[in-house]
Order: structure tokens, then C-alpha cells, then sequence
């Protein structure tokens, strides 16, 4: 009988994005990278787009897209942030379902998700519909065409979550084998026992639904599964291939499907160059005809369910209580010794009342703009995805129940927001890892925040007040691990209402980014100023202007007038308020430069806080990204100073260091700082540089190894991988720079003897695209000298890729 295997790969990242600002903030434990989602993205979903096939010398001989021939699902706001931030590899995932397309018999690999990866037993019936709903708009739109499976987040069950995918034409989904309760040949009158994980996963099992529907349910190879996960199986290609090879079963009678599930990020980023091991396995199975690779759709198309099973409702792959680990201390944990989890369920009913209040709130006024309340919810996918103009008008066409006015859309748009979020504050990891004051659980607060801010926006100031008042006294009772922390309202306090913004706050953030780098803000807010101007003396700088301020996602929009006074260093004070009209704008224009103009310095303050209120705003005001930027940028003088000073010392003590590293005496810890510091910031100046200067580089790193200086390894490393993409991608456009190419390989060589552990994916990914094109058009142009093909041959022994050099007689007639 026919042998298939199949490896599936569940690619997720909880959304990080902050609810006012919709895009990820910087997250120092991410280091050097800016956020996780970045970090996890070099490490996995990048080289998993392009996983290098090793020869027997250890040399890249293929570069192979893995997504193309497994079964793959990637959260759907994971795949919202790839497309904006990484679409050279967003559409390497996309290209890859179509490649399987081609490969398994028109099916595609990739599988959709519930949207935000809320634990759908848990859910209430409106949101286990549209977490499944948008899970299935958002696939047909990234990938335009229907998905046949669906992943349910961490694969919790319920027989409701399935008949819904049914409705909506899933044809099937994945299951941990534990989680099956009984199963029989279709149209046998007895059950056999399965509980325990005694399913045979070599064989799809169908499930009967209300009404007759059904659903496919593939169990994957638990003991497989594990060993990927947690057994360092990714150790060895062909160790894993032999593995897999071994799930087969010679006493099965029919074709049996030897299939395994985990997490995505095991290929690469939980397992170094896992995705290499992988590529690795796939290519082994296919070389030596172990068995036919094949994705779920091809497979269930080819061999329909001889067997029907019924489930262990409300279970998971990740809880051994069942979906216990998002709603009590159940014992599931990451194995910090000492703590509880006994936050876990206060914190679920905290947010269960946020939602159950917001909830009539939305219903009721919702109901003055939408025909159907629901539908519209549902439907609010399509703007999620697009917000566009037309895609607004589309919306409000389809789903207004008239016609609406323009603050009657804002309001609309603000309720569907508020709902959103209050689906968001449910994302899994809010309860998986140890300790409410992590930074998933804190995601969740945050999202909470929202919704209590957009309800406020609703109601009176008493009654708003109350919802976060109700929010907080049930929040309370979740009580941190770290007594700094103290319990969820402490956190909530401490993290999350900082963070909260209005169109103020950014009119704040515009007024004074503006002193230091002009320009449209960043984030979900268009900014128009209709007037600006700057008046400096010396290292005081006055920025005074309009702007109209307008959310890109409610379409609230409000003109402000501010303005902002920066006085040298870290000394700035902004003000802000409401426009109000042309005289009083001029008024205050006026006094503001006849005090600036006189350096009357108290003056400005006493306008500024007369002018707007009070409320006077500072650097501490800005956004995490900028007010880092802009820091950086004050500080800047300061560390060039520093850095200059402690460049003397350590210029003028260099040769007492070297002596006393020749001699094994511990050097004074000062000097040594002196040095570290000096020769770390030079490395990072001089690879930042426009035009790298390779052999001051190999001076400092001279000066590093003698003396024996720590290196910033992390840092250092990141930035050089940076500069040598840069290289790379000029040596791309132009392939003929013999300087170029030279300049690369030559700075390759001199990492060869560093400590550094430089990412050189991108670079060989466009070194093996010029070798299979670029080159290959070369050989035959006379006009290319033989030193040229020497450099480019010499590059590639140091990346390691596997390239046949020209031969001999051709280069005679090129030189």
C-alpha cells in the first residue's frame, strides 16, 4: 500500500501591536532586534521561505522554500504585520501555496486559523462565529481561494467550533490524539475506545454534526510530535526523516498517512537552523522513495474517512485538564518553581465582564446605524483588512441601515472597534506562561483598556468611570508573583493607562517630534498641519502651528493648535488644545514670539500653560519609538563626548593594557571599560558608516584581540549583517563592481576570525539567485575580466555555496 507523509506547521506570534497606535513598539528583551516578531522572523519565517540543502562538505548546494511542501497555518494578524513590515517574505508564503497547489494535485498547503487565536470552547456564540468567519475572509483574501482545513488555536475543541467551520466549508481540521473519545468503520454500530491517545493517526475520521453536516479530523503522531518539539529531533535531518520513516506500520492495510504538528517556530527559532533540518528530511524522504510527500487536502480527497470518531469536547494539544490552563490554576505551566497561577481566573472573569457589559452597550447603539448588528460585526473583516475609502463606502452601503452622517460613522466604526478589541483581549497567551505581569498578559490589558476607553467615549462620565471602576475591583483579585507588581488593577495602572491616547496625545506627539525631524507622523493617524512655523535662537528652538489630527481607523478627526519650546538637552514643554478659530490662534502666535524673541524663557511657560489649560506635555509624552529616536538623537553629543573621553584614556593607557595582558596581570576594571566601550563604539560607527573602511575595521578588531576586549558579540553581529545586506543588495543591482564584490568578500574574511554569529541569510539567498542567473550570463561575455570571476567564485567558497568555476579556456578568451 501507498505511504504518504506529511508534516503540518502551526507559524503563530500573539498580536503585539498597541491598540492606539496599531503597530508593535519597541521591546528591549527582543534585543538586538526591535520587537519579537522580528527577531522570530530572521530567525524562523524568513530562512523557513528559503532553508538551505547541505552537500556532504557542508556546502549549500540548493536553497528550497520548506512552506511549499508541508501543511502550514500562520495566524492571521501574524501574516497582517509580515505583510507590512516583511513582504519580501509575506510573499514567499503566499508563492508557496502555490507551488503546493502545482505539487499536490491542486491543493494547497496552507490552512487558516481562528483569527486571534482565542480559546473557542471558552468563547461566547457571537465570537466563536466571527473568530471563524474572519479566520476564513482573512485567508481568502491573502491567499484567494477558499481554505479546505482550518487550525482551531491551540487545537481546543468543541463540537460547536466544528459544526460552525462546516457551515463556513472547512472540510477539515487537526487534532492532538489525545483528544479523540471513541471511533468506528462508518456504519458500524459499536465504538472502540481511542481516550488516551489509542487513536491510529495513519487515517482520517469523520465527525458527524447537527443537521448532517460533518467535518474530517486528521490526529497527528503524538510521540513524533513530541520528539520534534522537545526531544532535539531537529538535531539531524536525516535522523528526523528516519523518524518519520518509522511511523509506518507494515501490518496497516490501507494508505497510511504519517503525519506530525507543532509549533512553526521549532523550525528555526526554538530549534537553531531547524528549518535546515527540515529541508533536510523533506529532500531525504523524496531522494530514497521513503514516501510520497502530501498536504491533508490531497490526501482527504484521495482517501475520504472509512472510520467516524467522536471527540473529547472542550480539550487541547497544550492542557492536560482540558482548556483549563485560560481559565484556572490547573497545573499547566512553564516551571517556574514557587509561583501559581492562581491570577488565571480572575483575570478571564475580569474580562468576561468587560465583555458581557460592553456587549448590550454595542447592541443598543449599535442598532441606530446597522440593519444587522452582527452581520455588520462580521462583515467589519473586509475593513480589518482594507481601509481604504472605498472600502469604507462599501461597508457602510452594504450594512447602514440609511445614511449616515459623518460623526454617525465615526461613532459606528468606534462600536465595531470596541468590539474588536474585546475579542483581542482574549488572545491565548494572555494565560499560558506564568505570571500575569508578562508582557502576552499585559498585550491583553491593554486591549481591555480600549474597550473600556471606546465605551467610556459612549456614555456619561460617571458611568464611564463605573465600567473601569467594575473592571478594576474583579481585576484586582489577580495577584502577581513579584510583590512589585502586586495584582492585575496595579498592573493595569502602572502599564496600561499610560499608554492610553486620544487625538491629543498624538497632536502632542506631532508638536514635539516636529522640533527635532518635521513630517507626517507615523502610526494609524494622518496628520495635516494648515500652519507651522519654527523660530530658533541659538539652542532654543519655538515650534507653534495647526494641524488636524484624524484616526485612520474610526475616521474621528479633530484640528488642534500647539506648540512647543525646546530648550537644549532633555528641557521641552509642549502645549495643546482644540482649535479655537483664527484670532485666538493669532493671539497666541504673537505673544509666544515677542516672548521667545525677548528669551523670556518664564514667559513662553506662562503662555503656554495659559494658552492650553495646563496641560503641558514633555518628551516623556512621545511614543516609545520616537521618544528612543529622539533621545538617541539628544544624547548623541553627549556619548560622542564620553566616547571621545574615554578614547583618550584608552589611547593613552593602550600600551600599558597590552603589556599587562602579556604579562597575565588583571587589568584595572576602569581601563578595561575604558577600552571596551572605545573599541566597541568605533566597531559599530565604522559598520554603520556610508563607505566602510575595512582596514580601520580590521585595526580596531587587532586592537580588540590583543588587548583582550570584550566585544558587544549581539550588536555588533546585527549590524554587521546589516551593512553586508547593503553590500549585497548594491552588488545586486550592480553585478560588474569588481570593487564591490571585492570589498565583500574581503570583510567575510575578516569575520571568518570573530567570535560574531552574523546572519548571512539574505546575502546568500542573493548570491545563489546571481549564481543560477548573473553568472551564468557572464561566463560567455568576453568583456568580463577573469579577476572578476576569480572575486565571485572566492565568495561563494566563503558562503559556502556550492558553484562550478568557469572553465579555464573560457576565462583565457574573457581576459
Amino acid at each position: 500500500m501507498e505511504r504518504y507523509i506529511c508534516i503540518h506547521a502551526h507559524f503563530y506570534q500573539p498580536p503585539r501591536e498597541n491598540p492606539w497606535l496599531e503597530t508593535v513598539e519597541l521591546q528591549d528583551s527582543a534585543y538586538p532586534f526591535h520587537d519579537w516578531n522580528q527577531r522570530i522572523t530572521s530567525e524562523c519565517y524568513a530562512p523557513n521561505g528559503a532553508s538551505r540543502l547541505l552537500d556532504g562538505e557542508g556546502y549549500i548546494r540548493a536553497i528550497t522554500n520548506n512552506y511549499s511542501k508541508i501543511s502550514f497555518n500562520f495566524g492571521p494578524t501574524l501574516l497582517s504585520w509580515l505583510e507590512t513590515q516583511e513582504p519580501e517574505i509575506y510573499r514567499s508564503i503566499l508563492e508557496a501555496d502555490r507551488l503546493s497547489q502545482q505539487k499536490f494535485s491542486g491543493h494547497g498547503s496552507a490552512v487558516a486559523q481562528a483569527y486571534n487565536h482565542m480559546i473557542l470552547p471558552l468563547a461566547n456564540n457571537n465570537d466563536r462565529y466571527t473568530q471563524i468567519l474572519w479566520g476564513v475572509r482573512d485567508f481568502q483574501s491573502r491567499f484567494q481561494r477558499m481554505p479546505e482545513g482550518m487550525w482551531l488555536p491551540e487545537t481546543a475543541v468543541d463540537l460547536q467550533s466544528l459544526d460552525i467551520m462546516s457551515q463556513l466549508g472547512i472540510k477539515f481540521t487537526i487534532l492532538s490524539p489525545y483528544q479523540a473519545w471513541r471511533f468506528r468503520r462508518v456504519g458500524a454500530r459499536a465504538y472502540r475506545d481511542a481516550s488516551g491517545g489509542k487513536i491510529d493517526p495513519s487515517r482520517p475520521y469523520l465527525v458527524r454534526l447537527r443537521d448532517g453536516r460533518s467535518i474530517t479530523v486528521f490526529f497527528y503522531d503524538g510521540p513524533i510530535s513530541q520528539g520534534v518539539a522537545f526531544e532535539r529531533l531537529l538535531d539531524s535531518g536525516e535522523q528526523f526523516a528516519q523518524r518519520l520513516a518509522g511511523g509506518f506500520v507494515d501490518t496497516r492495510d490501507w494508505p497510511q498517512l504519517m503525519h506530525i504538528a507543532t509549533d512553526g517556530e521549532s523550525y528555526g527559532h526554538h530549534h537553531a537552523h531547524g528549518d535546515m533540518a527540515l529541508a533536510y528530511a523533506l529532500s531525504y524522504i523524496e531522494d530514497k522513495g521513503i514516501a510520497r510527500l502530501t498536504n491533508y487536502g490531497e490526501y482527504l480527497e484521495k482517501y475520504p474517512p472509512q472510520h467516524e470518531v467522536q471527540i473529547a469536547e472542550n480539550s487541547s494539544w497544550s492542557c492536560s485538564h482540558g482548556v483549563g490552563r485560560w481559565r484556572e490554576d490547573c497545573g499547566c505551566n512553564s516551571g517556574r518553581a514557587g509561583w501559581n497561577q492562581s491570577w488565571r481566573a480572575p483575570l478571564r472573569q475580569a474580562l468576561d465582564w468587560l465583555r458581557d457589559t460592553a456587549m448590550p452597550l454595542y447592541e443598543q447603539r449599535a442598532r441606530a446605524f446597522f440593519t444587522d448588528v452582527w452581520k455588520a460585526r462580521n462583515e467589519y473583516i473586509a475593513l480589518i483588512l482594507d481601509r481604504s475609502e472605498d472600502k469604507v463606502a462599501r461597508f457602510f452601503a452594504e450594512n447602514a441601515s440609511r445614511e449616515l452622517s459623518r460623526e454617525e460613522r465615526v461613532s459606528a466604526l468606534e462600536l465595531l472597534e470596541m468590539q474588536r478589541h474585546a475579542m483581542l483581549m482574549y488572545t491565548s497567551c494572555g494565560w499560558f506562561f506564568d505570571e500575569i505581569s508578562g508582557i502576552e498578559t499585559v498585550q491583553v490589558i491593554q486591549y481591555a483598556g480600549r474597550v473600556i476607553q471606546l465605551a467610556q467615549k459612549l456614555l456619561s462620565a460617571e458611568e464611564g468611570n463605573a465600567i473601569e471602576g467594575g473592571f478594576l475591583d474583579r481585576l484586582s483579585q489577580a495577584k502577581s508573583n513579584l510583590p512589585e507588581h502586586g495584582d492585575g488593577a496595579q498592573l493595569y495602572r502602572k502599564f496600561v493607562k499610560p499608554t492610553v491616547v486620544g487625538l491629543e496625545q498624538v497632536a502632542a506627539h506631532y508638536a514635539i517630534g516636529s522640533i527635532f525631524e518635521t513630517g507626517a507622523a507615523k502610526y494609524c493617524y494622518s496628520i495635516d498641519p494648515s500652519d507651522y512655523r519654527t523660530f530658533i535662537s541659538g539652542k532654543s528652538q519655538l515650534a507653534v502651528g495647526r494641524a488636524q489630527i484624524c484616526s485612520r481607523i474610526t475616521q474621528e478627526s479633530e484640528q488642534f493648535t500647539f506648540a512647543a519650546l525646546y530648550m537644549g538637552d532633555h528641557t521641552l514643554s509642549a502645549g495643546v488644545r482644540k482649535n479655537g478659530g483664527e484670532e485666538v490662534y493669532q493671539n497666541t502666535l504673537e505673544e509666544l514670539q515677542t516672548a521667545f524673541s525677548r528669551a523670556d524663557v518664564p514667559g513662553i511657560i506662562r503662555v503656554l500653560d495659559q494658552s492650553f489649560g495646563g496641560a503641558i506635555y514633555s518628551l516623556k509624552s512621545l511614543f516609545r519609538d520616537e521618544q528612543r529616536r529622539i533621545l538617541g538623537h539628544i544624547l548623541e553629543s553627549s556619548l560622542q563626548e564620553a566616547e571621545s573621553g574615554l578614547g583618550v584614556i584608552y589611547e593613552h593607557h593602550a600600551p600599558m593594557m597590552r603589556f599587562l595582558s602579556d604579562m597575565k596581570y588583571p587589568r584595572p576594571k576602569v581601563l578595561s571599560l575604558a577600552a571596551e566601550f572605545a573599541i566597541n563604539a568605533s566597531l559599530r560607527r565604522e559598520f554603520r558608516a556610508e563607505f566602510l573602511d575595512l582596514s580601520e575595521v580590521k585595526n580596531l578588531l587587532n586592537q580588540a584581540k590583543e588587548e583582550g576586549v570584550q566585544l558587544d558579540c549581539a550588536g555588533l553581529a546585527y549590524v554587521t549583517g546589516r551593512k553586508l545586506n547593503d553590500l549585497m543588495l548594491e552588488l545586486h543591482r550592480r553585478p560588474l563592481n569588481l570593487g564591490l564584490l571585492r570589498k565583500i568578500r574581503q570583510l567575510l574574511d575578516v569575520l571568518k576570525e570573530l567570535p560574531l554569529t552574523v546572519n548571512l541569510w539574505k546575502v546568500e539567498n542573493l548570491y545563489y539567485e546571481m549564481s543560477r542567473s548573473t553568472y551564468l550570463q557572464l561566463i560567455n561575455d568576453t568583456s568580463v575580466p577573469a579577476e572578476w570571476f576569480d572575486e565571485f567564485l572566492k565568495l561563494g567558497q566563503l558562503l559556502r555555496i556550492r558553484l562550478e568555476a568557469v572553465p579555464s579556456a573560457q576565462l583565457a578568451s574573457a581576459s
